[in-house]
C-alpha cells in the first residue's frame, strides 16, 4: 500500500524526519537530495535514529553510536565499547553487536514522498 510521508521541502539536505506508515515507525533521509527510508528504532537498543546525526549516508545512533548506511540499512558499526572501568571492555561482547536497519525505497512524486508498506 503507498503511504504518503511528507512533502520533500519538509526535510533538508543532510536531515531526518520521524514519520509513521501504517504500523511502521521510519526515519526519511535526505542524502543530497535523495530520499531513504529506515526503521526509526536502532538494531541495538531501539533509540530514536532521528536524533542521531547523519553525516553523508551514515546515520549515527544517539545513543550508543553504532552506525548505519541509510541506503542498504546494513551496520557498519556496532555501538562504542563502555567506559575501561566498565564490565564490557571486548568489542566481540554480545552486548556490542547490533543487527541492521529494515529499509523502504521511497518514491518522490509532486513534491512529495511516498513508500510502499
Amino acid at each position: 500500500m503507498k503511504t504518503k510521508l511528507a512533502s520533500e521541502n519538509e526535510i533538508a539536505p543532510g536531515g531526518m524526519k520521524a514519520v509513521t506508515a501504517g504500523a511502521h515507525q521510519l526515519v526519511l533521509c535526505n542524502y543530497e537530495g535523495k530520499f531513504y527510508a529506515v526503521e526509526r528504532a536502532c538494531g541495538h537498543a531501539s533509540a530514536r535514529l532521528e536524533r542521531g546525526a547523519l553525516t553523508g549516508w551514515i546515520l549515527t545512533c544517539p545513543l550508543h553510536y553504532a552506525q548505519f548506511d541509510i541506503r542498504t540499512g546494513e551496520a557498519l558499526s556496532g555501538p562504542a565499547p563502555a567506559a575501561p572501568e566498565s564490565t564490557h571492555k571486548d568489542p566481540a561482547d554480545p552486548a556490542l553487536k547490533t543487527r541492521g536497519l529494515k529499509t523502504w525505497p521511497v518514491a518522490a512524486e509532486a513534491g512529495y514522498l511516498y513508500v510502499d508498506i
